[in-house]
């Protein structure tokens, strides 16, 4: 790991973005396994802030994941959507309905074929996307198109959840931006003298609905409008559930794989200790026995000396004696 501007261990760089980049781009189930890893070897390099970083990572759900793996992978292509976007909602501001026309044609085909790319991408790295997960990728490429703030969003490649495009820029629902190129096409082609006759009658119409409230289309639009949302939130909230099982799953398989080390290291602890307690025990005994062979080698040098002083005693009393009679035996002759 390396990180600009700062040095870890062994002279070598530590780059923390370059570390986030890669997390981001690591299969989910195996995302918290790995930030932990990189977490403690930014520790061990003493970077502690960067380590306070990259615990913090939060583990992307796998339609995220999907959508950073298009990012790094297919730069040219995820340029190109970005493009797009600046386009459409520049068409969109500008009511060109041309423009329109034709960007969202492409908006159709490039959102289609990115996802499918993504879904390829995920299934390469063996994890195949669910139908609700190729669903929510493409809500976020969509969102990607619609709003400058997704678009910055993704193009940092560290999404951790699904992302939505706005209601009211046409995406909420398969035909809506074709029904609405649709009417701008039309109402830009008819003559103008038309639409200025046209004028009053609109206004008329217009004050009419407004004075009868909502029709029934308008309503069955908004509940549907409403369904869709709930149902975006709710499979957003299903997926997240699911992602935290899968780190709760993570973190137990851990958390049980330590545990069997540790009960591993307990049992060759023990082993050792009884085994120096067998150690401790020879040498206590062997202690005791020459501790003992000891007192009775100084009770044997005991004797012995005392033996040695008394034959010695006795020696010299009778050599003194055969001194004595020699000299009587010399003064008679």
């Amino acid at each position: 790991m390396q990180r600009k501007g700062g040095r870890g261990k062994r002279g070598e760089e530590f780059d923390v973005e370059a570390v986030l980049d890669e997390l981001y781009t690591m299969p989910p189930p195996g995302f918290v396994a790995r930030r932990e890893e990189l977490a403690a070897a930014a520790r061990t390099a003493g970077r502690a802030e960067d380590s306070r970083r990259i615990r913090a990572a939060r583990r992307p759900t796998l339609a995220a994941w999907a959508a950073n793996l298009l990012l790094r992978r297919e730069p040219d292509d995820s340029r190109r959507l970005l493009e797009l976007g600046e386009g459409l909602r520049e068409a969109y501001r500008t009511l060109d309905p041309a423009a329109l026309k034709d960007l969202s044609a492409q908006r159709r085909r490039v959102v289609a074929t990115l996802a499918r790319r993504a879904a390829g991408l995920a299934d390469a790295a063996g994890h195949r996307l669910s139908a609700a997960a190729q669903q929510d990728v493409a809500a976020t490429l969509h969102a990607v198109l619609a709003d400058p703030g997704a678009a910055e969003e993704w193009a940092t490649g560290r999404l951790t959840g699904a992302l939505s495009p706005p209601s009211d820029f046409g995406f909420s629902g398969p035909d809506a931006a074709t029904a609405t190129v649709t009417l701008m096409a039309t109402a830009a082609a008819r003559p103008k003298t038309a639409r200025t006759a046209e004028k009053p009658a609109k206004r008329i119409g217009k004050k009419a609905a407004e004075a009868a409230g909502p029709t029934p289309e308008d309503e069955l639009a908004e509940r549907r409008r409403i369904r869709r949302e709930q149902l975006a939130k709710a499979r957003q909230a299903a997926e997240e559930a699911e992602q935290r099982l899968r780190d709760r799953r993570v973190e137990a398989a851990e958390a049980a794989e330590s545990l069997t080390r540790a009960g591993e290291r307990r049992d060759e602890a023990r082993r050792e200790t009884e085994a120096a307690e067998r150690r401790l025990r020879a040498a206590r005994e062997a202690w005791e026995n020459a501790d003992r062979a000891h007192r009775e080698a100084e009770e044997r040098h005991r004797s012995t000396t005392d033996a040695r002083t008394a034959a010695e005693r006795e020696a010299r009393t009778a050599a003194q004696e055969v001194r004595r009679l020699a000299g009587r035996t010399g003064r008679r002759a």
